[in-house]
């Protein structure tokens, strides 16, 4: 599975799960930390963190992929898993304002996913 497929995947997941905002970004071309963020806002905490379960879960399931390190679990108001190549911010709308990714990594590529969020709507 190539990491784009592992980030769509992701985002497809975080849809299903009712997750808001969802963003993909490409940052290969930017950055060392990985190629892909997926950044996604819940509705509560709670929300938060049935989210980052449901990605785990998920991937897990699916296709034995593990995360590498979790940050913020305990927190629940941002969930970072690390996928390697994919990195997964779930956020409160609170904290993914004040942390602001969207505007910290402008610069990198914003993958269109509506095929996937139009897909899910079905």
């Amino acid at each position: 599975m190539t990491s784009l497929e592992l980030a769509k995947e992701a985002v497809q997941i975080l849809d299903k799960k009712k997750g808001m905002d969802l963003k993909l970004i490409g940052i290969r071309d930017i950055s060392v930390l990985a190629d892909y963020f997926v950044i996604a806002t819940g509705t509560s905490s709670t929300h938060v963190k049935a989210l980052a379960d449901e990605v785990e879960f998920q991937l897990k399931e699916r296709h034995s992929i593990a995360t590498e390190h979790t940050e913020g679990y305990r927190s629940n108001s941002w969930i970072l898993l690390d996928y390697g190549n994919v990195i997964v911010h779930v956020f409160t709308e609170e904290s993914r304002a004040f942390y602001d990714l969207d505007r910290l990594w402008q610069d990198g590529e914003t993958v269109d996913i509506t095929e996937i969020l139009k897909a899910n709507e079905e």
